[in-house]
């Protein structure tokens, strides 16, 4: 296998949403969560996050006092390619990749681009590009895409003592329909009380 090793990393809230209905960010993680990502980040070669993420939220998707060489590389999936160039993750801080679909011919200033047929191959090239590993961040349709093409190979998400509501605001899992046609199983590895939440992790059984 080729691909990366992929872990995908949320906060939810007690009822199951990852942003509020405008879908713009909301904390939802305690400090003590907010730590454990700062670490978690520095044990992986890359970080991804759909162009949804960076249009609405700007990241700059690196860790702070790391050189250029040192930070994980930043990855956009983007496959119409609606980055903006003046997006975050164009700057001089890190490496960026940005995923598109072979029908893009869109190019970045200060970006590499992976034109790919579907997710599955684009993990492919990437594997073959030297990332071992990944930590993708969101996000909920993203996250979705990556359960339904069962190439994730660690779930953990911490649920946050918040109740925010809202028929239209995203889950950890968003968009059309189940991931799988009965739903993906999950295999419970731990769970830990975080400041005022819990951070859950789970093996996905495919």
């Amino acid at each position: 296998m080729s691909r990366p090793f992929i872990h995908v990393n949320c906060a939810m809230s007690a009822d199951g949403k990852i942003a509020g209905p405008e879908r713009k960010q909301v904390r939802i993680s305690s400090q003590e969560d907010i730590d454990r990502v700062k670490v978690l980040r520095k044990t992986y070669d890359s970080i991804l996050v759909g162009v949804g993420t960076v249009i609405a939220d700007d990241p700059h998707l690196t860790v702070k006092n790391l050189t250029y060489d040192e930070n994980p590389v930043r990855i956009v999936l983007d496959t119409h390619g609606r980055t903006p160039d003046t997006a975050r993750v164009l700057d001089d801080r890190a490496r960026t990749i940005i995923v598109t679909g072979t029908d893009c011919t869109r190019e970045w200033p200060g970006a590499e681009v992976l034109r790919s047929p579907d997710l599955a191959s684009a993990m492919e090239s990437l594997g073959e590009m030297g990332i071992k590993s990944m930590l993708v961040e969101g996000g909920g349709e993203v996250i979705s895409s990556f359960f339904r093409a069962g190439i994730v190979d660690r779930y953990s998400v911490f649920v946050g003592s918040q109740v925010i509501g809202g028929r239209t605001a995203p889950t950890p899992a968003d968009g059309d329909g189940r991931v799988t046609p009965d739903g993906l199983r999950l295999k419970l590895e731990s769970s830990e009380v975080l400041g005022d939440g819990v951070l859950i992790t789970y093996t996905p059984l495919y």
